[in-house]
């Protein structure tokens, strides 16, 4: 076949015979080039957020910051080259990363500031790891005995260690370089927006908020305790402060520091929160060895009357162990404080922090119940805690100023927690206002919404001051994020080699660990109605 005429449109868009080309014939003169597609523009950044060390060293991205608009020109296609040609910190790998960077994180309180390094890290998780609930361990050895009570103790310590260690991991995505600096981010992206609602949103807000109506509980009536006892017998206060006024002292001291204005700003409190904690739970042990076991001390586990009745209560003591651990929901938060980037992830100065943490925790903690059990054994107060114990066996032999320093060091623990477990509260409030209004909160709103915000955990406190009394209960309903929920997130966001030894082990950790929060909820249940619990509605005693 003959080789059929080329045609194109000249400018005119006229049609016409292109000739073959050949060596003889006169050189065509090129078109010029058409002018590329203009470049996407780059989401602008609030300016606080130009500055931040989160945005040094290529960042990471946090979920939910895509800018979705549609464009109404063409844009082209961006081929990611090999690291190896592209550097990672150039211009246009920066540029990328920005279109996806949420601009919100710059406004509020968790990730204002990401000036956080290993020591902040250890400071915050020492001070949510370590709390009162430690006090109650060697309740939990009066039902389980020496042997099962070390062995429940140790094995639940690995055991969130581990999903402690997952959690770290996971803060920080390589793959899509997404961060989850809360753990609801976390918890939607593993389970989706409607069941992470179901199976976090609960747990997670009682681990917040309500500890801190609990240690608004503890915090006022061991400030009354404290006041008595320096006070002596011989008090010439002819009206002493109610409960329910020292509740009201311990807030208001507490939404005073809670104006600190973002996690970061609060590490010189965690550290205070952090001393005073390892101060207290190593003063009572000590005090108790000094003063020596009890006479005719018992050590027999105590049996309830029905083979049921000691089941439950079996389940009840492994919920009280269960809930001595505490912390994991702020874990993402805390991380979230630290720079972050491909070439050098926040995971590696956390771990650094929470072993350095962990590490007093578990030597506040064994001895705490291993002492507290070797010294009360079965007379220690069913739903007390060993400062308690310490008040009704050796009050009068122990110096008042020990005992003093004791509740003074309770009460500022108790002041430091709250701004830690405070935050995500301010934090989730101040969200619905930058959603809504595209701008970071006033400095007076800011005060308003954490004023009331404490005040309102005052009203739950007074209203209902029993909460402590549900440790079982709680631990029960909780354990799924301390124990459960990180295996299965693991599993979906690492997808390990199927049928492998970390598959195996996350599927097995995480279906016994609800499995466990099921049964603990039940035997927690059980036991309250059957045994019941003083109820005191607006009665604090």
């Amino acid at each position: 076949m003959g080789d059929a005429p080329l045609h194109y449109n000249d400018e005119a868009g006229n049609s016409a015979a292109a000739q073959p080309y050949s060596a003889s014939s006169a050189p065509i003169t090129p078109r010029p080039p058409t002018p590329a597609a203009p470049t996407p523009p780059i989401v602008s950044l609030p300016p606080s957020q130009y500055h931040s060390p989160s945005l040094s060293r290529s960042p990471l991205l946090t979920p939910g910051g895509t800018n979705k608009k549609k464009s109404s020109t063409t844009t082209p296609r961006i081929i990611r080259t090999p690291r190896f040609i592209t550097p990672l910190g150039s211009p246009l790998r920066k540029a990328i990363k920005l279109t996806k960077l949420d601009p919100q994180d710059a406004w509020l309180p968790i990730t204002e500031s990401r000036n956080g390094n290993a020591y902040y890290a250890a400071y915050h998780t020492l001070c949510s790891g370590i709390g009162v609930q430690a006090l109650v361990l060697p309740v939990a050895f009066t039902i389980l005995g020496w042997t099962w009570g070390i062995i429940h103790l140790t094995a639940a310590f690995i055991w969130q260690l581990y999903t402690l260690y997952l959690l770290v991991q996971l803060h920080e995505s390589p793959e899509n370089g997404i961060r989850y600096s809360r753990y609801m981010q976390l918890a939607s992206a593993t389970f989706g927006d409607k069941l992470s609602k179901v199976l976090a949103a609960v747990p997670i807000m009682y681990l917040s908020s309500g500890t801190c109506v609990a240690l608004i509980v503890i915090g006022g009536s061991t400030s009354k305790l404290l006041y008595e006892t320096l006070c002596g017998p011989n008090c010439s206060n002819p009206k002493p402060l109610t409960s329910v006024e020292w509740y009201l002292v311990f807030t208001c001291a507490a939404v005073l520091l809670s104006q600190l204005p973002n996690l970061n700003s609060i590490a010189g409190v965690s550290l205070v929160g952090s001393l005073t904690a390892v101060g207290y739970c190593t003063a009572i042990w000590a005090v108790s060895v000094a003063e020596g076991r009890l006479p005719n001390v018992s050590y027999n586990p105590i049996r309830a009357g029905t083979e049921i009745q000691r089941i439950f209560s079996v389940l009840n003591a492994v919920g009280i162990v269960a809930f001595a651990f505490r912390g994991h929901n702020l874990i993402l938060e805390i991380q979230a404080t630290m720079p972050s980037s491909e070439k050098h992830p926040s995971s590696v100065p956390m771990w650094r922090g929470v072993k350095g943490a962990y590490l007093i925790v578990a030597l506040c903690l064994f001895p705490l119940a291993i002492v507290g059990y070797w010294a009360y054994g079965r007379m220690i107060p069913a739903n007390g805690s060993m400062l308690t114990a310490v008040y009704a066996f050796h009050g009068q032999d122990v110096a008042r100023p020990v005992l003093g320093l004791i509740s003074s060091f309770v009460v500022i623990n108790a002041l430091s927690s709250f701004q830690i477990y405070g935050m995500p509260m301010f934090d989730d409030v101040e969200s619905a206002y930058t959603k809504s209004f595209k701008k970071a909160c006033p400095w007076w709103l800011r005060a308003l919404i954490r004023t009331v915000s404490g005040f309102m955990c005052f009203f739950v406190a007074v209203a209902m001051p029993f909460l402590g009394s549900m440790a079982g209960l709680v631990g029960g309903i909780s354990l799924p994020v301390t124990l459960a929920y990180p295996c299965f997130m693991w599993l979906k966001m690492k997808k390990p080699k199927r049928y492998g030894l970390t598959w195996c082990l996350n599927w097995g950790l995480g279906l016994l660990g609800m499995a466990l929060s099921a049964l603990l909820t039940a035997a927690s249940l059980y036991l309250l109605i059957d045994t019941g619990v003083q109820v005191s509605f607006f009665n604090p005693q």
